[in-house]
């Protein structure tokens, strides 16, 4: 059980799975959410999903807080940002915690659009300032992304890394602040082409779905796309992307069909229709068939992770 305390600003869906992510390991944590009606489901939230996580060690404790200024610093490692994405509020936040945290405790944000160095600019101690980007369930996807500003410390980068793999996660570092980090980036690309293909009709979205789960993504939860292809042979990789890549999407906007879903508010299954339809018995059948699937790939992968440990044991 690592030692330590977390405080976590914003109780929202990705505050509390944040949240849990300490609880999960025994870790105290400190939540503060001005909403009066979040705050009072906070507990009972983050404990929820901490028992999702699957850990067998004693839970933490859960305090919810209605205002930074109720935080007590004794013993706090690490501070995660989890608010709405707004500059604006982002710095007023982070302005406060400066002000409130001991100097030695690193400040990080969840933001996943807004580069930390904007967050931090200006700020007397953003040498302690970092990105710390999680993917949504927070408490169950097991990647969490460390990102370096123009003015982090490297060494307060390794150590939230040290921090978080201590915690349960699989930390990657980021050593420039880029738009979009890493698995955004990725993923943004394999949108990018999804939709290319749709938009000129090479597919349907169902079958733009279907290969992606049942081809590459099927082998994604094994092997990365760098060491897959290792394993596969290099040789192969340069004569397809001479093909390819001459013929891939290179855009520099959103796709036509994306923004013109938005524009008429076909915003997803909350709104009932996206790029497909819903009903609330398919969209609830879905989203429990989604966590179902995550729930075993992460058992697929902490069984892995378990077995390279007693390796190294033995």
């Amino acid at each position: 059980m690592p030692d330590g305390k977390g405080v976590v600003i914003g109780g929202g869906t990705m505050g509390a799975g944040i949240a849990a992510m300490f609880v999960a390991s025994g870790q105290d944590v400190d939540v503060v959410e001005p909403n009066v009606a979040a705050r009072a489901s906070l507990v009972e939230r983050v404990n929820r999903a901490a028992i999702e996580i699957g850990r067998k060690e004693p839970l933490g404790r859960v305090r919810a807080l209605a205002a930074i200024g109720e935080i007590d610093w004794q013993g706090v490692t690490l501070v995660v940002e989890a608010v709405l994405e707004s500059l604006e509020l982002k710095r007023e936040i982070f302005a406060a915690l400066e002000a409130a945290a001991p100097r030695d405790i690193p400040l990080t944000s969840n933001s996943s659009g807004f580069p930390i160095t904007r967050i931090a600019e200006g700020m007397a101690t953003a040498e302690r300032m970092l990105g710390l980007h999680f993917f949504m369930p927070a408490h169950l996807v097991p990647c969490v992304e460390v990102i370096c500003g123009e003015r982090s410390d490297r060494a307060v980068a390794e150590s939230v890394v040290a921090m978080t793999r201590g915690l349960g996660k699989k930390p990657v570092l980021v050593r420039k602040d880029i738009p979009g980090f890493l698995g955004n980036r990725l993923q943004a690309a394999i949108m990018r082409e999804a939709l290319h293909l749709v938009e000129n009709g090479y597919a349907s979205i169902e079958d733009i779905d279907t290969v992606s789960r049942y081809s590459f993504g099927f082998r994604l939860a094994a092997a990365g796309p760098l060491l897959q292809k290792d394993i596969s042979g290099l040789r192969s990789v340069v004569v397809s992307h001479a093909t390819m890549y001459p013929s891939l999407s290179n855009a520099t906007e959103p796709s036509v069909i994306l923004r013109d879903l938005v524009a008429a508010g076909k915003s997803g299954v909350q709104a009932r229709e996206g790029f497909y339809r819903w009903t609330d018995e398919t969209a609830a059948a879905e989203l429990a068939r989604y966590d179902r699937a995550i729930q075993k790939a992460l058992a697929i992968l902490r069984e892995e992770d378990e077995a390279a440990g007693r390796r190294e044991l033995d």
